[in-house]
């Protein structure tokens, strides 16, 4: 295999989940605000954890708790009928687990998101490292994240390819050293994520499979 290690982000490339995550925005900030702001104030921070979403409307922790819980009760509540996995995207992850690659999971969702997501899709018994919002301190676009499931994996950034849909997940694999995978089917246009040079286009994850061979 071209790529012995894939590396995934989760929510905009593995699961289309992306309307569950702006409706619980929504939903968080007419509770706590009365209104909720423009989708693209959201969209522009996907990727990143709540805690730095909600840090761009108050300071006050007790408040960015608060508003945390409120989302993540109504995602919660919501997400098995609105989350789904994108086309091809079980099957092309279990065939390169056939295949022998090491895979991981690198996500600004909290642990028990994730596993609700994988779970819900049939993929919670795949990942060998799972690079969670709660695990660390630094988040995408810092490469620690991405450093960490290599570490986990015990392998280099030689040949391992992170896939991801938004900007912030392409500049942490390129400042880990991995190669990255920019997917065209989440919420990010193709000029937004070309600033960012990634080193694969991906149209489907039938590309996906013929890039790592």
């Amino acid at each position: 295999m071209r790529y012995s290690t894939v590396l995934f982000d989760l929510d905009g490339t593995i699961l289309d989940s992306i309307e569950l995550i702006l409706e619980s925005y929504r939903h968080t900030m007419r509770t706590h605000r009365g209104a909720a702001p423009p989708d693209s104030h959201f969209l522009a921070g996907l990727g990143t954890p709540l805690k730095a979403q909600f840090k761009s409307f108050t300071s006050d922790p007790a408040e960015i708790e608060a508003m945390i819980t409120t989302y993540r009760a109504w995602n919660l509540a919501n997400h098995d009928a609105m989350v789904t996995a994108y086309p091809g995207a079980v099957d092309a992850v279990r065939a390169l687990k056939a295949r022998g690659a090491r895979l991981g999971l690198v996500t600004s969702k909290n642990s028990g998101g994730v596993k609700r997501g994988l779970d819900l899709v049939g993929l919670g018994d795949v990942f060998e490292s799972l690079v969670t919002s709660d695990r660390l301190e630094k988040h995408k676009p810092d490469p620690e994240p991405v450093r960490t499931a290599l570490a986990d994996l015990g392998v280099t950034a030689d040949h391992a390819l992170f896939v991801g849909d938004s900007p912030h997940d392409l500049a942490a694999g390129r400042a880990a050293g991995v190669h990255t995978a920019a997917c065209l089917w989440g919420p990010f246009d193709r000029k937004v994520l070309a600033e960012e040079s990634p080193d694969y286009w991906l149209e489907s994850y039938d590309d996906l499979l013929k890039i790592c061979g």
